[in-house]
């Protein structure tokens, strides 16, 4: 499959202080000059078992959160052991920063630590586990493994289709007549493809290009004023993905699946996506076969395999003769 993957991303804990500090309640009490440390995963840690001195699991490439169970433990414990633990955990390069929630007051054994570490040390208002959610939606968003796949993405039946092939094989007109059809457009020629928490897959188009598609002998069209609001989606999950192949006329068609048994699949950012393959010959229409291979698509989403089950029953057959 095409695609051009970008570098892992990140940001610093200060862009992160101004995207969200208003929204999340979340201020600098120490740590100015180390601002620009950077947070490079979504999920975040609590350092509970760390804190107590068993470093064997600490997540140090975390945002680490300080809740009211780990505060508890730190006023109750000797002041020097929570110390040297902490010194312990924050020996780590790469811990982005330390948050303590639910408008506590963070004591002076963690600023001490913090400081000697030159580790960022933020409080928040926001009730624990309120915080880690919202905080998690922002950083899996902006940090997400991102690509760019050149190919069309198309909403049929509520099912995201990547539409794929080579240049002027028919990908856009593919993607016009679905449109006709009620289906919904959300990229055409260049698609923006993040990997969201839990292995999920979400197209979008890039901003300049939005709900635009440019059709060989038609030219640029403005999909939303030709179709109405209703036939464009800002973003989908990608659930199957279509390539459209040119097959010379005459040639065989030996190759392709007939029975549906096999399950062909592509990787796009290290996630399994079922695949198809079309060939592309006069008098075939692409919407329809596509649309019926979403239907079928969801079907086996919900465990029914009708090839499958097809087989087994002429094997049952079989069998009684």
């Amino acid at each position: 499959m095409s695609e051009q993957q970008r570098p892992a991303k990140f940001i610093t804990v200060r862009e992160l202080i101004k995207s969200r500090g208003r929204i999340l309640g979340l201020k600098a009490v120490s740590g100015g000059r180390h601002m620009t440390r950077h947070i490079t995963v979504s999920e975040i840690n609590r350092p509970g078992l760390a804190i107590a001195g068993h470093m064997e699991q600490f997540r140090s490439e975390r945002i680490q959160i300080i809740g009211q169970g780990e505060y508890a433990y730190c006023q109750k414990e000797d002041p020097r052991k929570v110390l040297a633990h902490l010194q312990k955990m924050f020996s780590s390069p790469d811990i982005p920063c330390v948050i303590v929630t639910g408008g506590l007051k963070p004591l002076s054994v963690i600023k001490q630590a913090c400081a000697k570490a030159g580790i960022p040390l933020l409080v928040t208002s926001s009730d624990t586990s309120a915080f880690i959610r919202e905080l998690t939606i922002f950083l899996d968003d902006q940090l997400a493994a991102i690509t760019y796949a050149h190919g069309v993405l198309v909403n049929v039946y509520g099912l995201g289709v990547l539409i794929q092939g080579d240049s002027g094989v028919g990908k856009s007109e593919c993607a016009l007549e679905l449109l006709k059809r009620g289906h919904i457009l959300i990229a055409d020629d260049v698609v923006e493809v993040k990997r969201r928490i839990g292995y999920m897959l979400v197209g979008n188009s890039p901003k300049n290009i939005k709900h635009y598609m440019e059709v060989r002998g038609l030219g640029i069209i403005d999909v939303e004023l030709l179709f109405g609001i209703g036939s464009i989606m800002d973003q989908s999950l990608i659930e199957m993905h279509v390539k459209l192949e040119s097959v010379p006329p005459g040639a065989a068609l030996g190759g392709y699946d007939r029975t549906g048994l096999s399950q062909a699949e592509v990787q796009i950012l290290d996630v399994p996506v079922p695949s198809l393959r079309l060939p592309v010959t006069p008098g075939r229409n692409l919407a329809v076969l596509i649309e019926v291979a979403a239907l079928n698509q969801r079907l086996k989403n919900q465990g029914y395999f009708v090839a499958k089950r097809f087989n087994e029953s002429l094997i049952r057959e079989m069998g009684k003769k």
